[in-house]
């Protein structure tokens, strides 16, 4: 009882001092946050710590992102209840119930087979039964399953390359975030016609690159 008192004050902590500080004020974002419990999908060993405002290592050099960062996602990509979502990079999954919990159907794509394995089990304890996790390399999206009315790219890439907002809906939204360490952005991006993208920067942060990420080209002399 104590160590659940514990992690609803920390909850409540993460909220008000973490997550409406960044300027996310909306309602559905941070209730879905309080009732979707993250300590239950980061590693046991780091469990104490899920709740504090620093990236968690993962498996395989990975980590996750901070929780203001996580908000914010979801706050900008304004999802709909009948909305598809891809997400690129599995990761310990918490991002994974957010989406999931938010739109319609998702579709989770991880290189590392440990990761998507150990989703099922972490999905199935809040009874979230609207995700396809899929084991394979998606560094040009994965347009098997396509188009997409959201996107969520949850690895930096150095450059962006058109292949993510061409599997996007008319009206679809990709969250991606480009560029290369110590300063990246943090992109929304919105299909807007058929040969047409517009662009919003959300915010400047640094986050590892997706595995096999084209990088920018070098020149030397």
């Amino acid at each position: 009882m104590n160590a659940r008192m514990n992690f609803e004050q920390a909850r409540l902590n993460m909220i008000e001092q973490q997550i409406r500080p960044w300027e996310v004020l909306n309602q559905n974002v941070l209730d879905l946050i309080a009732e979707i419990h993250r300590e239950d999908f980061i590693p046991e060993e780091y469990r104490q710590l899920a709740l504090a405002g620093s990236q968690i290592p993962l498996l395989h050099g990975q980590v996750t992102m901070t929780p203001k960062v996580e908000a914010r996602l979801l706050q900008s990509l304004n999802i709909q209840s009948g909305d598809k979502i891809l997400e690129i990079g599995t990761g310990c999954a918490y991002l994974t119930a957010l989406l999931a919990k938010s739109g319609h159907q998702v579709i989770s794509v991880d290189i590392y087979r440990e990761f998507t394995g150990q989703a099922s089990m972490k999905l199935a304890r809040y009874s979230i039964n609207n995700v396809t996790l899929a084991t394979g390399d998606a560094i040009q999206g994965w347009s098997k399953s396509g188009p997409y009315d959201v996107i969520v790219v949850t690895g930096s890439v150095p450059v962006l390359e058109p292949c993510f907002q061409e599997q996007l809906t008319i009206g679809g939204r990709l969250f991606v975030i480009t560029g290369e360490s110590p300063v990246m952005e943090a992109l929304l991006i919105t299909r807007v016609g058929d040969n047409e993208w517009s662009r919003e920067d959300l915010f400047e942060t640094d986050f590892p690159p997706l595995i096999g990420a084209p990088q920018p080209q070098r020149f030397t002399l």
